[in-house]
């Protein structure tokens, strides 16, 4: 009797520890959503939505590449802005 239960407590130990590990890719950070040359909103600059109201194309001149997409500014000072605090720039869920 003592030896069923035994199992039974390892199975559902293995269970949970099998379900735990397969939950790991749900809560990994999504990767940014991007054009088919690697672009981030597709070119506009992020910051800004954020200082100037409206969307602004972003320059090739004034590239940075963060979390694998490349992203672009209109100026040299939002793109060091976006350095500083890329969190507080990127859109929410990847850009999706």
């Amino acid at each position: 009797m003592k030896n069923n239960v035994n199992a039974k407590i390892k199975y559902w130990l293995l269970l949970t520890i099998f379900l735990v590990g397969l939950s790991g890719p749900v809560w990994a950070k999504k990767p940014i959503n991007t054009n088919w040359i690697g672009l981030a909103v597709k070119g506009y600059d992020t910051v800004a939505y954020f200082t100037q109201g409206k969307p602004v194309k972003g320059k090739k001149a004034f590239e940075y590449k963060w979390q694998d997409a490349k992203w672009r500014f209109s100026t040299a000072e939002h793109m060091e802005m976006f350095k500083a605090d890329p969190e507080k720039y990127a859109p929410r869920y990847g850009g999706y």
